[in-house]
Parts: structure tokens; C-alpha cells; sequence
């Protein structure tokens, strides 16, 4: 039962072949069982998983059941989950237990879907390969001396090795694609608005947005209309109507307009990664599809201006995290600087305080002008960049990630080379544009991923372009030589 994806799960509790709750406790032996080798759970929900699963059934037996009643999934850890530690990676919240769901975990109970538990994922999503989390890095199921990519790690790990078969994720440089590319898996960022951020845990709140992480685009299109929707709550959240992103997955792409970014194919990008990606857009060219070159010449500047911006914004939403209201505290502080200064020191790791300190400098007096509003300038011309090219093109394509995946540790010293793995995906979410990435081949046994890139609000489109690759290639269905299977 691990095997099967989201639609054929669907499929068989409607046909009886199995119930919710027996694939639920298959999967949750498959994790415990198995996850000591990725350690892509950061905590499991047995209980809940069981009596969620009981209750779908009976929902089932009555007839009329969402499309994803009875579905395992699992929840980054970044969404708060009512009386479920929601420890965002990191030591700060450790012991926090929020006394509410977020609106994307309210919209996948009110679903009917059962929650095996939260995924690990980089502190407070800042990182590209899961290392930086207090509860250990997660660990590629394609190899396990690799990085899953991050900050996103943990689900996309979790849905690589088949202990579930999808699950949320976030995106606010590429958290969802990147590590996607690097598993094998399909992942979905949507249009910055498109899903609530409500209850999410914020890092840099003008680029963060929730995702689906799955096995294939069809799963994905079915997790993205169940989070997708205006809520009241969330001031971002865009009041557009939202479709069932699954009708439309079986239309014919000819004669679509594939945008190919010049910039994208230049120094930085394995030449084996390369490869691959022009395969998989030969093969959308037999399927009718046109590829047309297209220039996104601010692409060099995405990296600079978005470790300006991200940071600043994170400088100003970490600051509630004191020691005082909730999240660690100190031990036997002197007085009230001490404690601001331990608890912050203690609670947060390396990568976070970097961000921090970068973000309070940049906005800081005499350097606003100079840094933060500069950098929201070049967001504004990566944007046009993007708005010209879409005047020409549908999608626009190119590489995921510059590589496969790296060796853990092999960058976790340098910061640079460490930013450079989202060089490709950071432009998207300055723009605030939907993108994705699916599997388009391997590289010395390793996944690589094709990004696909779509116009604002344009999800139905995006998933349909994969969703037909998918139909005639099998990247999507080939899985890491796992460990020995429950």
C-alpha cells in the first residue's frame, strides 16, 4: 500500500479494497520502522492518525466523502496544529504547543484527510538542505550521505522513502522545489496568495506561500484544491475563485508556448543537469509544444536582492521571540537584557542568527536607502523581466537546481555556495509567480528536476503541462533503492 499515490488511494478506499484506518497504520509502522535512516519526522501523531482514520471510514460508509477523505498526509512543521507541538525546526519552540490549527491544516481536516504527523524541515525554514534543524538534518532516500535539499526536507524526504504520500510544505525561495528536484518528487508553490498563510509560521511574510509535495502532478492537483481559497484571516490572501485543479490535467498541450530563460543555461548549471532538462523539452516539443528563447536578464541579481529582503523580513518576525511570552527561556536570567540575550543566543541556531543580524543591519538607519530599498527595486524589475517574457510564452521551463543532490556537510561552512542552490527558484517568489518542479531524469543515480514557472494565478495550467509529461515518461514513478520494506 505504500506504493500508491494519492489518486490510487483514492480510488481504492472507494472501492473497498482497503480502509483508511488499515493504510494508516501501514504507513505509520513504515515510519517507525524506517525513518531512523532519513529522520524526515520531527514528531508522530499516532493517536490522532488512528482516530482521524476511524472517523473517515465512517464518513466513506455513508456515502458523499471529499475526494481526500481517508487520505494519509503529513504537515510541515511550520503549520500550527491545535495541541501538536509545531516546533518550526528549532529549539525556540521546542515546547510550543499552539492552541489552534492553521487554515491549511483546517482545510485538509474539514477534508476528512488524516494527519500522520510533522515534518522536519530547516529552523524556521531558513536553509536549502535541511541541515540546519535542532532535531538533526534529514537525509536524501536516494542516498543517504546526500541532503534532501530544504527548507522543505522533511516532506519531500517523507514522500521519497513511501512513508506517506503526500504532504504540505512551504516556499519562500524555492523550499518546495529545490528539495523536491533533489527526491524525485513533484512540488507545487502557488501564486503568493493563493493559499492562506494564516497559522503559518512566518519567515519573510512577502514571499512565504504553502505548497503540496507529492508523488506525481495529478496527487498535487488534489492537495492544491483542498488548500487553495481566500480566507478572511490572512490579509495576503487573495480573493480569487479556486477551481478543482483536477479537471483539467487531461488536456492537450499543443501548440503551448514554452519560454526558455537564456540565463538559465549559462556558468553554474551541470552540464549532466543540463542534459536532462533539454531532453524532457524535446519531449514536450513532441508533444506539441514550441520552445521560444527567452531573456530574464535581472536573473543574477534575484540571489543579492532576495538575502536582502528575505532576511529583513525575518529579522522583523523573529523578534516576538523573546523568552518572555512563549518558546525557550533562559535558564536563571540576571536580569531582563539577559534574558533577551540568552534566551534568543540559546533558542536560535547559527543560520537564524545570521539572517537575523543581516536583516537588523539592512534595515537599520543610514542603510535602509542603501540595501533594503535597493533591493526592492531589482524585486520590481525581476518582476517586469517576467511580466515581458509571459507576453511571448505560456510556461516558462529551465533547471530546478544547478545540481543534484550534495553531500551532507559539503556546504554547510559557506553560506555562498549554500544561497547559490536556489538560484533559479528565488526569482519566482520575488515576483510572487507559481512555479513547480517535477523529475525529468537521473545523474549518476540521483534525481534532477524541471521547473516549470506559469503566469500569476495560472496553478490549473502549470499542473496540466505536467501532468501530460508525466503521462508519457516515468521519472515520477521510480523510487530510491530504499531501505528493507514494512
Amino acid at each position: 500500500m505504500h506504493q500508491l499515490t494519492i489518486a490510487e488511494v483514492i480510488r481504492g478506499l472507494r472501492d473497498r479494497q482497503f480502509s483508511s484506518v488499515e493504510i494508516t497504520r501501514h504507513l505509520l509502522d513504515r515510519i517507525q520502522q524506517l525513518d531512523g535512516n532519513y529522520n524526515s519526522f520531527i514528531t508522530v501523531t499516532d493517536q490522532l492518525a488512528m482516530a482521524q482514520a476511524a472517523a473517515a471510514d465512517a464518513r466513506l460508509a455513508q456515502g458523499g466523502a471529499p475526494a481526500l477523505c481517508g487520505v494519509p498526509i503529513a504537515h510541515k512543521d511550520i503549520f500550527c496544529t491545535s495541541g501538536v507541538r509545531t516546533s518550526c525546526g528549532s529549539r525556540m519552540l521546542d515546547n510550543f504547543v499552539p492552541p489552534y490549527d492553521a487554515t491549511v491544516v483546517e482545510k485538509f481536516n474539514a477534508a476528512s484527510a488524516v494527519t500522520l504527523g510533522k515534518t522536519n524541515m530547516d529552523e524556521f525554514a531558513m536553509g536549502s538542505s535541511n541541515e540546519t534543524s535542532y532535531y538533526g538534518p534529514v537525509k536524501n532516500p536516494w542516498n543517504t550521505d546526500c541532503v534532501p535539499g530544504g527548507s522543505s526536507g522533511g516532506s519531500a524526504a517523507a514522500v521519497a522513502a513511501l512513508l506517506v504520500p503526500g504532504a504540505t510544505a512551504t516556499d519562500t525561495g524555492g523550499s518546495i522545489r529545490q528539495p523536491a528536484a533533489l527526491t524525485n518528487t513533484t512540488g507545487l508553490k502557488p501564486t503568493y496568495g493563493r493559499v492562506s498563510r494564516w497559522g503559518m509560521i512566518a519567515f519573510a511574510s512577502s514571499l512565504d506561500q504553502a505548497g503540496p509535495i507529492a508523488r506525481s502532478a495529478e496527487d498535487v492537483a488534489y492537495l492544491l484544491t483542498v488548500m487553495a481559497g481566500h480566507d478572511e484571516k490572512d490579509s495576503t490572501s487573495l480573493n480569487r475563485p479556486v477551481q478543482d485543479y483536477t479537471l483539467n490535467l487531461n488536456d492537450p498541450i499543443a501548440g503551448l508556448r514554452i519560454g526558455v530563460p537564456k540565463e538559465y543555461f549559462g556558468e553554474g548549471l551541470n552540464a549532466d543537469t543540463a542534459a536532462r532538462i533539454e531532453d524532457a523539452l524535446k519531449e514536450f516539443e513532441r508533444l506539441g509544444a514550441e520552445l521560444v528563447e527567452v531573456s530574464l536578464p535581472h536573473t543574477e541579481l534575484a540571489v543579492p536582492a532576495y538575502y536582502v529582503i528575505a532576511p529583513a523580513e525575518a529579522s522583523a518576525n523573529l523578534s516576538r521571540f523573546d523568552g518572555v511570552r512563549y518558546g525557550y527561556r533562559c535558564e536563571d536570567p540576571q536580569d531582563l537584557r539577559d534574558l533577551y540575550m540568552r534566551s534568543r543566543g540559546e533558542g536560535f541556531g547559527d543560520e537564524v542568527q545570521r539572517r537575523i543580524l543581516v536583516g537588523t543591519y539592512a534595515l537599520s538607519a543610514g542603510y535602509y536607502d542603501a540595501y533594503y530599498n535597493k533591493a526592492q527595486q531589482v524585486r520590481r524589475l525581476i518582476k517586469q523581466d517576467f511580466v515581458q517574457a509571459f507576453e511571448k510564452v505560456d510556461v516558462i521551463m529551465g533547471p530546478t537546481s544547478p545540481s543534484p543532490a550534495f553531500a551532507l556537510g559539503a556546504k554547510k561552512a559557506d553560506p555562498v555556495a549554500m544561497y547559490l542552490e536556489d538560484i533559479y527558484t528565488i526569482a519566482t517568489n520575488l515576483a510572487g509567480l507559481p512555479g513547480m518542479s517535477l523529475p525529468c531524469g537521473l545523474v549518476n543515480s540521483m534525481p534532477v528536476g524541471l521547473q516549470i514557472i506559469g503566469n500569476y494565478l495560472d496553478e490549473a495550467r502549470m499542473l496540466n503541462v505536467a501532468h501530460q509529461f508525466q503521462q508519457v515518461t516515468d521519472w515520477h514513478r521510480q523510487h530510491a533503492n530504499l531501505a528493507s520494506a514494512v
